[in-house]
C-alpha cells in the first residue's frame, strides 16, 4: 500500500460533488462520510477523551472501595463501546497514514491532504499532462482552484505549513513550484506573471542547485566563434544581457583565427581550502605550523586527507598566524569538478587526524577566508586557486588594420595607460584588464559553473606588446584562479550541460580525470583574450560609444511589444 497525495478533481456545474465526478476509480474514503471529513474527526476524538476520562474516574473510584473490576454498569458499557469505536477509527484514519510515512521515509508530520491508498488501479496510458490550475493566464484558468491545493496554499500563507517542505509532502515538484508561486502572491499581493514557470525540470534542481522555487528567469544564449585555440575550433556559448558583448568578443575571435589561433597554457591547478583553528598560545599555533609544513610529513598527511574521494590528491599545506589562531590552506587537485566539496571533506578528515596530537585546537570554521573563496584576495592572484591558465595569440598587423581599425602602436600605448597604469592608480587586486569578468561570467551562467566565483576568476593581466620589428601584435591573458568543473552543481541542468557538449567538455573524462575541467578553463580565458582585444582595439579607435549604441540600446517601443 503506497502514500499518495490527494488530488481531487472539481466536479462539473451542478454535478453532485463526490459521486461520479473527478477520475474514474477513485473514489475518497471521505466521501462516503455523512458530515466534512474535519468535523468527523473531531467528534470521534472527543468521544475517545470523553470515554477515557469517565472509565479511569470510575475505575479509580472501585479501586478505593475495592469493587471488582469486571464489574461494570450500563453507563460504563456504552463508555468502553465509544473508546473502542473512536479509538479505531483514529487508528485507522491516523495510525495507518504515519506508519506509511516512515515506510516512504518522508517527515512524521501529518497533513491532512495525505491519506493511505487502496491496491493500485492497472496501470494506463497516461494522458498529456495538463498545465497546473494555479500557472494558467487569467483567462484561461478555471472558475476555482482545486480544494486540495486551495487548503495547502492557505496553509502556507498561514504559516501552518513550512514552504520547504512541499517538494518532500507533495512528491511532485512541478504543483509545489505552482502552490508555493500562488502563495506568495497572496502573500505579497504582487502579481509575477513575466516569471514562467512551465518548461522547466524541477526534479532536476531538488537537493543540488535551488531551493523553494517559484519560476525561473529567462535568460539568452549566443554564441562568439569559432575560436580557433590550440588547433581547436570552438563555438564559446555565452548568457548575457549586455548587448554588444557578444558581437564584441565574436569580432576578436575572428581576428585571432585569421591570424592562425590561439595558444593555453594550464600552469597551475588545484583547489583550496583553508580551516582557522585557535590555540590557547601562539606558540602551540607555530607548532602545528611547522607540523604541516614540514615536507617529512606530506606523505602521512596526504594518505588521511586522499581518503575523502578517489579524485581528490593533496598537493600542499601552507600556513598563516594571526595571533593564536593558524589558518591552514590545503591545496588539491578534484579531477574534473570545480572541487569545494571535494577538498572540504579531505580537509576535514585531516582536521580530525590532528585532534589526537593536537588536543587543544579548537577548530573555529572549516573556513577561515584564506582560501580564499568569492572574495578577491591577493593569495588567490599569487598562489592561484583552481586552474592557472596563460593564453597567448600573434595578430598580424594587416589584421589589427583590417579587423580592429586601428593600429598596433595605439594598442600597446593604450593597454600601458589603461589596464597596467590606471588600474595601479584604483588599487586594483588582480584587475589589471579591461573587462575580463564581463567573458567570465557570461560562460560561467551558459555553462552552469558559480557566478559567483567570477570575482576571482576574472583576476587577470592582460599584456600587450610589439612583435616582428613592431608590425604584428602580441597579446596575452594572465589568469591564475579560473574557477569552473564539468560535473556537479549546475553543469547537470539540461541547458548547461547542452552549452558544455558544444564545447566537448560534457561531464568527466574518464580517460584523462580533470582534463574536461582544465579544458573549459582554457575556453574561459581564450574568450577572455578575444573580448579583451576586442574592446581596446574599439577605445583605441574611439569606437566604444558607437558601437554600444547600435547594439546596446533598442529602437523599439516596448510598451507595444508588452
Amino acid at each position: 500500500m503506497a502514500v499518495e497525495v490527494r488530488r481531487r478533481v472539481p466536479a462539473p456545474h451542478g454535478a453532485p460533488r463526490g459521486r461520479g465526478t473527478g477520475e474514474k476509480g477513485r473514489v475518497q474514503a471521505g466521501d462516503a462520510l455523512p458530515l466534512p471529513i474535519r468535523h468527523t474527526n473531531l467528534i470521534f476524538s472527543a468521544l475517545f477523551a470523553a470515554s477515557l476520562a469517565y472509565l479511569m474516574r470510575r475505575w479509580r473510584e472501585k479501586i478505593r472501595t475495592s469493587t471488582p473490576l469486571h464489574v461494570v454498569g450500563l453507563t460504563e458499557i456504552f463508555a468502553i463501546c465509544g473508546l473502542v469505536a473512536s479509538l479505531i477509527y483514529l487508528l485507522s484514519f491516523f495510525g495507518i497514514a504515519f506508519v506509511q510515512s516512515v515506510v516512504s521515509n518522508s517527515d512524521d508530520e501529518e497533513e491532512d491532504f495525505l491519506i493511505a491508498s487502496g491496491q493500485a488501479p492497472p496501470q494506463k496510458p497516461k494522458p498529456a499532462p495538463q498545465q497546473c490550475a494555479l500557472l494558467q493566464s487569467a483567462g484561461a484558468a478555471p472558475e476555482k482552484m482545486p480544494e486540495e491545493d486551495e487548503e495547502i496554499v492557505a496553509g502556507v500563507v498561514a504559516g501552518k505549513i513550512p514552504s520547504y517542505v512541499l517538494e518532500t509532502r507533495l512528491g511532485d515538484c512541478r504543483r509545489a513550484a505552482g502552490i508555493r508561486r500562488e502563495a506568495l502572491r497572496r502573500i505579497t499581493g504582487r502579481e509575477i506573471d513575466g516569471l514562467p514557470l512551465d518548461g522547466f525540470d524541477y526534479a532536476s534542481i531538488l537537493g543540488q542547485c535551488c531551493e523553494m522555487p517559484v519560476g525561473y528567469v529567462q535568460l539568452p544564449v549566443g554564441v562568439a566563434g569559432p575560436l580557433v585555440l590550440d588547433d581547436r575550433r570552438l563555438y564559446v556559448p555565452m548568457a548575457t544581457t549586455e548587448g554588444c558583448l557578444i558581437a564584441s568578443t565574436n569580432r576578436g575571435c575572428k581576428a585571432i583565427a585569421e591570424s592562425g589561433g590561439a595558444s593555453s597554457v594550464v600552469y597551475r591547478d588545484g583547489m583550496t581550502r583553508a580551516p582557522v583553528a585557535r590555540f590557547p598560545s601562539a606558540r602551540r599555533a607555530a607548532e602545528l605550523k611547522g607540523f604541516l609544513e614540514d615536507p617529512a610529513n606530506y606523505d602521512t598527511l596526504s594518505v588521511v586527507f586522499n581518503r575523502s574521494s578517489r579524485f581528490a590528491r593533496l598537493q600542499g599545506v601552507k600556513c598563516a598566524m594571526a595571533g593564536r589562531n593558524l589558518y591552514m590552506r590545503f591545496t588539491c587537485s578534484t579531477g574534473d569538478a570545480m572541487g569545494m566539496n571535494m577538498v572540504s571533506k579531505g580537509v576535514q578528515n585531516v582536521l580530525d587526524y590532528l585532534q589526537d596530537d593536537f588536543p587543544d585546537m579548537d577548530v573555529l570554521s572549516i573556513s577561515g577566508n584564506f582560501c580564499s573563496d568569492k572574495k578577491s584576495a591577493a593569495v588567490n592572484w599569487i598562489e592561484g586557486r583552481g586552474k592557472s591558465v596563460v593564453c597567448e595569440a600573434v595578430i598580424r598587423e594587416e589584421v589589427v588594420q583590417k579587423v580592429l581599425k586601428t593600429n598596433v602602436q595605439s594598442l600597446v600605448e593604450l593597454n600601458v595607460i589603461k589596464n597596467l597604469a590606471g588600474s595601479a592608480v584604483a588599487g586594483a587586486l588582480g584587475g589589471f584588464n579591461a573587462h575580463a569578468s564581463n567573458i567570465v561570467t557570461a560562460i560561467f551562467i551558459a555553462t552552469g559553473q558559480d557566478p559567483a566565483q567570477n570575482v576571482e576568476s576574472s583576476q587577470c593581466i592582460t599584456m600587450l606588446e610589439a612583435v616582428n620589428d613592431g608590425r604584428d601584435l602580441h597579446i596575452s591573458v594572465t589568469m591564475p584562479s579560473i574557477e569552473v568543473g564539468t560535473v556537479g552543481g549546475g553543469t547537470q541542468l539540461a541547458s548547461q550541460s547542452a552549452c558544455l557538449d558544444l564545447l566537448g567538455v560534457k561531464g568527466a573524462n574518464r580517460e584523462s580525470p580533470g582534463s574536461n575541467a582544465r579544458l573549459l578553463a582554457t575556453v574561459v580565458a581564450g574568450a577572455v583574450l578575444a573580448g579583451e582585444l576586442s574592446l581596446i582595439s574599439a577605445q583605441a579607435a574611439g569606437h566604444l560609444v558607437q558601437s554600444h549604441m547600435k547594439y546596446n540600446r533598442s529602437s523599439r517601443d516596448m510598451s507595444k511589444v508588452a
